[in-house]
């Protein structure tokens, strides 16, 4: 599973983000901490667009088409395959 652009160039925008890529036998995590002062982020996934909100910025970017799970738990956006 490959990172969206879209998450890559959000995250890259901001100093303390970091996007990490785990692959295990039998799934994929892509996790992206966008950095502590950056704000809780929100989601919402709408049939196959993400939609990330970050304290005063918003961006989207379409689901990979493999992703089983997109979710925000404690600060971290996580999507699994």
């Amino acid at each position: 599973m490959e990172t969206p652009p879209e998450l890559e160039a959000a995250a890259g925008r901001k100093e303390d983000a970091k996007i990490t890529t785990r692959e295990y036998e039998d799934e994929q995590v892509i996790a992206v901490d966008f950095g502590p002062s950056s704000g809780e982020p929100t989601l919402d996934v709408t049939e196959n667009t993400a939609i990330v909100v970050v304290g005063d910025d918003q961006f989207e970017f379409e689901v990979p088409a493999d992703a089983t799970e997109v979710t925000v738990n404690d600060g971290i956006l996580t999507i699994r395959s």
